[in-house]
């Protein structure tokens, strides 16, 4: 049973100024990163159906624990033979690249360009509209998480985290070194971004915050033992959960603690964030919905297996795959089910919208559409 641990909200008036240096990622024609912008909110306006379809089923060379992106009017998916696929909005192959080991991280797309790493530890950067190599950059550990990216003036650059401890930025248009910050153990997350700004949970137990331009520690909280989910930046507040099964709410300007809920199973899933609720997926097989300003259990819901891909706010309503193999839908006020779909295979995938698409992937390398509109 989760337990609840209020503490008292400080209200931070401080000089702090957020820039934001880039236009949020997502729109109703894309979903460019994992958990669809550079805060990893997890959260569209696009409206999910009481009974979606499926429009297309398509099936890859091997499995896959990648997540999808869409962009340019295609999807891009890693996968464990790797190669990562571009595949179109009907379903239908575009092309591949083959990195030479799994990719397992969500891919990021930014200005015609895909950005992904790999189990070996590349970060590729290549053309969306071929599949040719742009660059590579070598880090010294596998990347599991996702890449972010920010501008700084007229230049894009790329962020991603290694299991050799390091938070890696590079030129996103040639690749080449910017800087490194060094943690105390493996990044398996993806870094979030906020106005000047990357904050990630560390296999350290610590919530790193990073200045974006400089590369130096800000500073960091030590939350747990061991952190392998991404967070989520809303305003001056960070969401996360960690391994030991506790969720948090943080100030990561004031180092404060907003609130937890401890007593769920491990949370390797991230967040999903909308205005009033967070939604977050356990390892107890367990969906659950907490109020963002109090952390008040508002609902929660028990699926049939393990909840390793993160869950997707929908207007009035969450996605979220299951190891049970099946993608569930669930009324986001009362958390009762609405509709599931037994896709035939585990999946620790996180949706991804476009406007009238939602794509998810299942552990044995199959793809799917389901229609949103008629």
């Amino acid at each position: 049973m989760l337990a609840i641990k209020r503490i008292r909200i400080l209200i931070v008036l401080s000089g702090f100024l957020f820039v934001t240096s880039f236009l949020v990622a997502q729109t109703k024609h894309s979903w460019p990163i994992y958990r669809g912008d550079p805060g990893l909110h997890g959260h569209t306006t696009i409206e999910i159906p009481q009974k979606p379809k499926v429009g297309w089923v398509s099936k890859m060379e091997s499995g896959t624990r990648s997540s999808p992106v869409i962009g340019g009017g295609d999807i891009f998916i890693g996968s464990d033979d790797g190669n990562l696929y571009c595949l179109g909005l009907d379903g239908k192959a575009v092309w591949k690249f083959n990195a030479s080991t799994t990719i397992e991280a969500p891919p990021l797309y930014h200005n015609n360009t895909i950005f992904v790493g790999t189990l070996e530890g590349k970060l590729f950067a290549l053309d969306a509209r071929t599949g040719k190599q742009r660059w590579v950059y070598n880090t010294e550990g596998q990347i599991s998480g996702s890449p972010n990216f920010f501008y700084s003036g007229n230049t894009l650059k790329i962020i991603v985290g290694s299991y050799d401890y390091a938070l890696h930025c590079v030129d996103g248009a040639t690749g080449k070194f910017e800087w490194k910050y060094t943690s105390d153990n493996y990044i398996n997350s993806a870094p979030a971004i906020s106005g000047k700004l990357t904050a990630f949970g560390g296999c350290d137990g610590h919530l790193h915050v990073v200045d974006l331009e400089t590369g130096k520690l800000k500073h960091k909280m030590n939350l747990s033992t061991y952190i392998a989910s991404s967070a989520t930046l809303s305003g001056s507040l960070a969401y996360l959960g960690d391994y030991d099964g506790q969720f948090a709410c943080v100030d990561y300007l004031a180092q404060k603690v907003i609130w937890q809920q401890s007593g769920g199973g491990s949370f390797i899933a991230s967040p999903a964030v909308s205005e009033g609720k967070v939604v977050i997926g356990s390892e107890n097989r367990t969906v659950y919905c907490f109020n963002k300003k109090d952390g008040k259990l508002l609902w929660s819901h028990k699926t049939l297996g393990r909840l390793s891909g993160s869950p997707v706010i929908a207007g009035n309503k969450v996605a979220v795959a299951s190891a049970d193999g099946r993608l569930y839908v669930l009324d986001l006020k009362t958390g009762k089910q609405i509709w599931a779909y037994d896709m035939g295979s585990p999946s620790s995938s996180t949706p991804a919208f476009v406007k009238d698409l939602m794509v998810i992937t299942t552990e044995d390398g199959h793809v799917f559409g389901f229609k949103l509109k008629d």
